[in-house]
């Protein structure tokens, strides 16, 4: 990710790339000093920084009194901070910042394992499982986790259901044995043990501690109610192109968009591991950083989202789906600073800065939809949809599975690609490899190249896919995706299945 001509970006931003001496290390944690000192809220979630004195963690914009630069470490993971003996910042809440957006960009093993850890794939399948998709040993991806990111997949997971824990106990009224399990732990008393280690509290104080917002959300947060969250973003944010699309692609019985735009909320039926869930997310967001000046606090907000699951302990799966289908996990800034130097894109970039490519919630499923568009999308879900034990207005059914379209409806393209993704010859998980998943939709009889291109875009989340045969400047590298939805926006370009 280049940050070599954006304006005000720390030097360790620009230096990624070059080779590791121990000067390039002291340059590079001498300018996240820097974003630290000047509470730049444009770098939550690309790092986080620790204070020996305190023993507490952060992240950068924490607006709590800067620490002096010798007592200050780095880490790439708020896991690594937690393995090392810190404990979360109470003022700041550095697990409640966006993901990394490089585990989202980048295509290798760590990647691909970053994109499994936030869906769950540990605690429902283990190290072993999370290195069989991958087609490493455990003690490989063991070994590259813990040399690139500062911990282990078993850490990465921990941090994870620490946060989701917290969640739980703050916004909703749930007895905290629920709240244990729901969150992944295998026992009460791990459950209790992590929440003391990672928060410096028992989960009783902890629930106390919860912000007045969160505190007034817990009376109506019920597993029949849904569990309120802020899905936080950094930068500026465009959620109108993005609801737009989803608008446009709405497909009936498991999704609708309701309200004016501006004000539009979307909601969708999701099958997860445990269960069902229904999720709606809101256009507006809670506030926006459009400039993302260091010091203004103003890098990012979010967007309302309230989530009715059948299970809790698919919370953390259907969240990492939202974050995907809405791509809050971007860089705006890196996305921005590329495309804003081409000529025919400047201008539409200082019109809509942060727009995104948004991705999808369930990659199968998007994949049969841009094979067989929104029409016969709809005939599908009404005929071989399961329905909904608990149908909510509209919502009725979930799409139907890839093996069950393949036993009923196994003729033609659409039935070779629904056996492929049912049988595991096309694999489009978060883990998946993106160039080893295009040859395999390649290879699905009657699939266009076109239609791979916008699986790879939406499903796979590939932020540099260009439409096959359509002159596309590889000045706009990495970033093709997010080029093509500018001119989209603008009407220079026309729209995908």
């Amino acid at each position: 990710m280049s940050d070599f001509r954006q304006p005000g970006i720390p030097v360790w931003r620009r230096l990624e790339g070059v080779t590791r001496t121990a000067e390039y290390e002291k340059t590079r944690e001498d300018g996240r000093y820097e974003a630290v000192r000047s509470r730049d809220a444009r770098f939550d979630g690309a790092f986080f920084f620790a204070v020996e004195t305190t023993g507490i963690y952060c992240r950068p914009s924490c607006p709590a009194v800067t620490p002096k630069r010798h007592n200050v470490r780095f880490f790439a993971t708020a896991a690594a901070a937690q393995g090392s003996g810190f404990r979360a910042c109470r003022r700041c809440r550095p697990d409640a910042v966006p993901g990394s957006a490089d585990w989202n960009v980048r295509a290798d093993v760590v990647g691909r394992a970053m994109r499994l850890i936030g869906d769950g794939v540990v605690d429902r399948e283990g190290v072993a499982g999370l290195a069989g998709r991958l087609g490493y040993s455990a003690r490989q991806v063991q070994r590259q986790l813990t040399a690139e990111v500062g911990a282990g997949p078993v850490a990465l997971a921990r941090a994870q259901r620490a946060h989701t824990a917290r969640v739980l106990l703050q916004t909703t009224g749930l007895p905290v044995t629920e709240i244990a399990f729901a969150s992944g732990f295998a026992s009460v008393r791990q459950f209790n043990d992590t929440i003391r280690a990672v928060y410096a509290a028992t989960p009783s104080e902890l629930r106390a501690a919860a912000p007045a917002r969160d505190r007034a959300a817990r009376h109506t947060a019920t597993p029949s109610a849904g569990v309120p969250l802020r899905l936080a973003h950094r930068g500026p944010y465009q959620p109108g192109p993005v609801f737009d699309l989803l608008q446009r692609e709405a497909v009936a019985g498991i999704e609708e968009v309701s309200g004016a735009p501006g004000h539009r909320v979307y909601r969708r039926t999701l099958r997860l591991p445990h269960g069902t869930g229904i999720i709606a997310v809101q256009e507006r967001t809670g506030r926006t950083g459009r400039t993302g000046r260091p010091g203004t606090g103003s890098g990012g907000g979010w967007l309302e989202a309230r989530l009715h699951l059948t299970d809790l302990r698919d919370l953390t799966t259907s969240v990492q789906r939202l974050r995907r289908l809405f791509d809050l996990d971007a860089d705006p800034y890196a996305v921005d600073e590329r495309l804003g130097a081409d000529p025919r894109l400047a201008p539409l970039v200082a019109a809509r800065p942060g727009l995104r490519s948004p991705g999808t919630a369930d990659p199968d499923e998007l994949a049969v939809r841009a094979l067989v568009g929104r029409a016969e999308a709809e005939r599908l879900v009404q005929r071989y949809g399961k329905a909904l034990d608990a149908p909510c207005g509209t919502l009725t059914h979930l799409f139907p599975e890839p093996a069950a379209l393949a036993e009923a409806a196994p003729d033609g393209t659409p039935g070779a690609l629904a056996a492929a993704l049912a049988d595991g010859a096309v694999r489009l998980d978060p883990g998946a490899d993106r160039d080893d998943a295009e040859r395999a939709l390649l290879a699905v009889p009657g699939l266009d190249a076109r239609t791979v291109a916008v699986v790879r875009t939406r499903a796979l989340g590939d932020p540099d896919v260009a439409p096959p045969g359509r002159d596309v400047p590889d000045t706009w590298r990495p970033w093709r995706s997010y080029a093509l939805n500018h001119l989209r926006a603008a009407g220079d370009w026309e729209n995908d299945r």
